[in-house]
């Protein structure tokens, strides 16, 4: 028989399907392991990086259940959101029309791979039921104070029309499209995520050794904590003061000038009447514009003017200009920077510029600073100068001498700060989840009776081509009665960040079709969390970020009652072609369905799986895919070569006794040492790829002995063993094509039921060692001794090999030294 992958995939997917295969509960008294990838924007048409992924995440669902373990292994689709409605947009039709038509193809494309998922529990974003429970979430976390609207200016997307959170800007670029993102002062909702700063930093803790060593430093910086003291300055004649928070309060006594962010509440009233005002005021306005990336680059101008107003320094009655500053950020800190230009290259730059003083007040040791010959700060530690009583001690014991004695006087205190701002949920487009308040003029904002829910997104309108969102001029929906009195009243017309609906999705997935509540308690219970999280490095900030807090926030609501989502994580690395990632844009993209039709999906899967480790990115090749089909074929090859001379056994179910000969010690011996290493590879290190070049090796063997073996009954015992484990062990990478084979051997029930084989530690004891012997560094012989062999008795014999003897003709050997069943190492000169 000709291998023939598409019969033989399609007939075992209905029959995985027919039987129900994959579908799991929580009833199991089985242990649970909850596999899950990261699910797909539905675009239309899986790619290469989605075949990849969802390979990884199968071999782990496939071994775990292998394993004994209970496997929940889900699917479902990130639905809401820009690309949809862009797209929906561009191609003239309704982006939920677009949107189930897509998870219609791309179900049946991922279903033609293999992949063992429970479609029971599928989901979409974009449905009611999914996001009725999001609008709940918002009601509580409103009610628990983790929600609240403010104004303020925001990232805006001129050509997606939208907001965008800090973490959605990317180089100055709006993070979807490249474009270069405005400010905008526009009212929004934001979650209270800042309130789980020091959790979220604490907490990564709990989750090394089973994260990225990388994201988890990536999430730290973003968290970014700084710890140090808040000092308040007031302001010359005036009972205003200004805070700043600094890491270094060891520098206050060398504070020239402070420098404020443009937004800063406080300017306007600093130039009031001053004669500067309006130019003060041209500032703000050009430099509020810029893109805020811009304004934290190292490579930025420094720029800033002069308010005409001073503030006094608490610690030494010093008076300061205070100035506007294009490098100072609203959101970081107080908005409010003491400049100490000798100790900080920023305000360095800045006052050699405006011919700002400097003050030296660390000297490190061996130095002594000039501020009149100085040409860069210096932030070096050192002994404290110039500093009032603290004069005279190290800057690191002033730290937190300063903080006290600023406590002590009213005029500061130690404090913390952290990078992570709150997180702008708003997003003024249509196709995302409707906010679930509204406005009333007697009332005010008013939270919706959960009763309520959940508030439809209308599928009546006609999007616009400029991607403004209809609902403002929707009168159907905006129109209602206020909750409260009953008034006529205003439905709020932003819709939700479509990372809020990726935040929760797997606790969904634990209960996916239950209409009375978002999950059950019992089967959140027994899946949660997720056991093995995968997906791309990307998604290290955003995605995990947000799922963390979310995590926490649902916990302090009483819906959780574990702390973080994802146990552990497996960061895959991108699909290139050329070099490059796969792009349309590009013009390198490999579709899958043309690779599956022309090799199949188990040879697709395979090579996605063989080219590299999980972490890593791979180049595509056509040579590649073609060397994972030839060694499928060399499998079906062996099968049909040995037909007629294997027996239906388990795996590694030939004993010591069948081994009578050299070969059959040899093939049992691989066997049993491949169990071992192939499992090792996929459960500890994820490195698939050398789990899969180990059964090739034994794979080799097989045709190397196989001739050896026919013919005789414990021979074929021994061959029929190896066989069924080759076809066991590679059934998490190819699981179409050993199905097929397990059937073909006779085995009456399915190999998707069956363990992981089981290695004995006696199999692979050996009886003849391979020894290198080495003359002077050089490889001169490979010897087969018994293992029981001694030292002496090693080194007598690589001495008495002909080609040893050889090389050490007419030299006098000075030394030996032998490794036991490794090497021996011969010196003669």
């Amino acid at each position: 028989m000709k291998y023939d992958p598409q019969a033989i995939e399609t007939k075992w997917q209905q029959t995985w399907a027919t039987n129900g295969d994959f579908h799991t509960d929580h009833t199991s008294d089985k242990p649970k392991h909850y596999v899950l990838e990261m699910f797909p924007y539905p675009s239309g048409n899986i790619h290469m990086g989605h075949v990849r992924n969802y390979s990884l995440g199968d071999v782990v669902a496939r071994f775990m259940r292998m394993k004994g373990k209970n496997v929940m292994h889900p699917m479902g689709w990130d639905a809401f959101g820009l690309p949809a409605e862009n797209a929906a947009i561009k191609n003239n039709i309704h982006p939920a029309k677009w949107t189930h038509s897509n998870i219609d193809n791309m179900r049946t494309q991922l279903s033609r791979l293999g992949y063992s998922f429970d479609w029971r529990r599928e989901l979409a974003t974009c449905d009611k039921e999914y996001y009725r429970w999001e609008q709940v979430f918002f009601l509580k976390f409103l009610e628990k104070g983790l929600l609240y609207r403010k104004r303020q200016a925001q990232n805006w997307c001129p050509t997606c029309n939208t907001v965008l959170a800090n973490e959605q800007v990317e180089d100055g670029l709006c993070w979807r499209c490249d474009t270069v993102v405005e400010q905008r002062d526009l009212a929004q909702w934001f979650l209270r995520i800042t309130d789980y700063a020091e959790e979220l930093l604490a907490d990564l803790e709990k989750l090394k050794g089973g994260w990225p060593d990388r994201v988890i430093s990536m999430q730290e910086n973003w968290i970014g904590k700084s710890i140090g003291a808040e000092i308040t300055f007031t302001v010359e004649d005036s009972e205003e003061t200004i805070p700043v928070f600094t890491t270094r309060p060891d520098t206050v006594f060398g504070v020239s000038f402070m420098s404020l962010a443009p937004e800063h509440p406080m300017v306007e009233k600093l130039i009031e009447g001053k004669e500067q005002a309006d130019d003060v005021r041209a500032f703000v306005k050009r430099i509020t514009s810029m893109d805020r990336i811009e304004r934290t680059s190292d490579n930025l101008e420094k720029e800033g003017i002069f308010t005409g107003a001073y503030c006094i320094n608490p610690v030494n009655g010093a008076k300061v200009p205070v100035y506007v500053a294009n490098f100072v950020l609203v959101d970081y800190g107080t908005g409010a920077v003491m400049a100490v230009p000798a100790h900080d290259q920023r305000d360095f730059e800045f006052a050699r510029k405006y011919d700002l003083p400097l003050q030296v007040v660390i000297q490190p040791e061996g130095e002594e600073l000039d501020p009149a010959t100085m040409t860069e700060a210096i932030s070096a530690p050192g002994m404290m100068v110039n500093s009032g009583e603290f004069t005279g001690i190290t800057n690191e014991e002033g730290k937190d001498k300063v903080a006290v004695w600023l406590q002590e006087n009213n005029c500061g205190e130690k404090t913390i700060n952290y990078r992570l701002r709150d997180w702008n949920i708003s997003r003024q487009r249509y196709w995302g989840a409707p906010i679930p308040v509204v406005y009333c003029d007697a009332c005010g904002i008013v939270p919706e009776k959960e009763e309520n829910l959940p508030i439809e997104l209308p599928l009546n309108v006609q999007t616009r081509e400029d991607g403004r969102s209809p609902l403002p001029d929707t009168p159907e929906f905006v129109n209602c009665a206020c909750p409260k009195c009953g008034l006529p009243a205003r439905r709020e017309t932003d819709t939700m960040d479509t990372f809020v609906e990726s935040s929760w999705y797997f606790a969904r997935y634990t209960d996916a079709q239950n209409h009375d509540a978002p999950f059950t308690p019992e089967a959140l219970e027994y899946w949660a969390p997720v056991d093995q999280y995968i997906g791309g490095v990307e998604h290290a900030i955003l995605h995990l970020l947000y799922a963390r807090f979310f995590t926490k926030a649902l916990r302090d609501c009483g819906y959780l009652t574990f702390d973080e989502p994802f146990a552990n994580l497996l960061t895959q690395g991108m699909v290139l072609m050329d070099g490059s990632k796969m792009s349309k844009s590009k013009g390198n993209v490999v579709d899958p369905t043309d690779m599956i039709a022309r090799y199949g999906a188990d040879t697709v899967r395979l090579f996605c799986l063989f080219a590299a480790p999980p972490e890593r990115d791979f180049e595509w090749s056509e040579t590649g895919i073609d060397g994972s089909y030839r060694f499928v074929n060399r499998i079906w090859r062996l099968i049909e070569e040995l037909e007629g001379e294997l027996i239906t056994v388990a795996p590694c179910s030939s004993t010591a006794d069948d081994c009578t000969s050299k070969e059959a010690k040899g093939i049992r011996l691989k066997e049993h040492e491949t169990v071992k290493k192939a499992g090792d590879d996929i459960e500890q290190r994820f490195q698939f790829n050398t789990a899969i070049s180990a059964v090739m090796e034994l794979v080799n063997e097989l045709y190397l002995a196989k001739d050896a073996l026919k013919g005789d009954e414990k021979g074929r015992k021994v061959l029929s063993s190896a066989i069924s484990t080759v076809i066991n062990l590679m059934s998490p990478f190819t699981p179409h094509l050993c199905e097929e084979i397990w059937e073909q051997l006779g085995h009456k029930e399915r190999l998707v039921h069956a363990l992981w084989p089981t290695y004995s530690e006696e199999a692979m004891v050996k009886d003849v060692l391979t020894v290198v012997v080495q003359v002077n560094g050089k490889v001169r012989a490979r010897l087969e001794v018994p293992a029981s062999a001694g030292k002496d008795e090693v080194e007598e014999l690589a001495k008495n090999d002909v080609n040893v003897q050889k090389h050490v003709e007419g030299k006098t050997i000075r030394k030996v030294i032998v490794i036991p069943g490794k090497l021996v190492n011969i010196v003669a000169n």
